[in-house]
């Protein structure tokens, strides 16, 4: 299923959307610009968004949170929650910010909904140079609560992590705007190609929460296999 909004993002306006932007450009001004060009130009053009089901594998790898705490990827970052995550790296000063500044604008609408049903994750491109401390200082840029996590790690580790999502690039500097958002419970997941708005991400977050509670099934057959193992006896029982 393929679904396509009609909404267009030129620069101007995601300067608009997004304060953060400007002094993120201005605090980089006379930083590393390697490869932004392409980014800049992503954004000049604004091509059509798109919405569209992905198939994901979640390698559950050990990386690190922006405290530098240890954090297995599936079992303990996605977890059963409902999660929207993006790509970055520090160095960038085109879209990461403008992702950034969208996700700090979801956090404020989901509220107290944040970490006790859903997760942001903001997932490093380069793991290489974005130690904690890096993701850290990112994390209080942008006023991260806690449910929003920030995750680097080992650089194999970050890239099988990036693989299984289909968010690894060789040059990652070249890499495509773009949010993935799924539902660690029925394992349903989709990818946002494009800037979308933070209301709109909420309505998809919302549009799983509801899927997941219509198809109960689904949810039972999407569950660990160990425990549907162990829920049989259990109804072999109750028959």
């Amino acid at each position: 299923m393929k679904t396509k909004t009609a909404i267009r993002f030129p620069l101007l306006f995601l300067l608009t959307l997004v304060p953060a932007y400007g002094a993120q450009m201005e605090e980089h001004e006379k930083g590393d610009h390697s490869g932004h060009e392409m980014h800049r130009q992503m954004m000049e053009k604004a091509p059509s968004d798109d919405l569209m089901n992905v198939k994901v594998q979640l390698h559950d790898l050990e990386l690190l949170t922006q405290e530098g705490t240890p954090i297995r990827f599936k079992s303990e970052a996605i977890q059963d929650k409902l999660v929207a995550m993006t790509f970055v790296y520090t160095n960038c000063t085109t879209i990461c910010p403008v992702f950034n500044a969208l996700f700090g604008q979801l956090q404020d609408l989901l509220g107290d909904r944040l970490e006790e049903e859903v997760r942001l994750i903001t997932m490093t491109l380069d793991p290489a140079r974005d130690l904690p401390q890096r993701m850290s200082r990112e994390a209080r840029k942008f006023n991260a609560k806690t449910g929003w996590l920030y995750l680097t790690g080992e650089k194999q580790n970050v890239d099988q992590v990036l693989k299984g999502l289909d968010a690894f690039f060789a040059d990652f500097t070249q890499h495509p705007p773009m949010v993935l958002l799924g539902d660690g419970q029925t394992g349903t997941w989709k990818r946002y190609n494009g800037f979308p708005r933070p209301q709109e991400l909420l309505a998809l977050i919302d549009e799983l929460k509801q899927a997941r509670e219509e198809d109960p099934e689904k949810n039972r057959l999407n569950q660990d296999p160990s425990e549907v193992r162990k829920a049989k006896p259990q109804d072999a029982a109750a028959r």
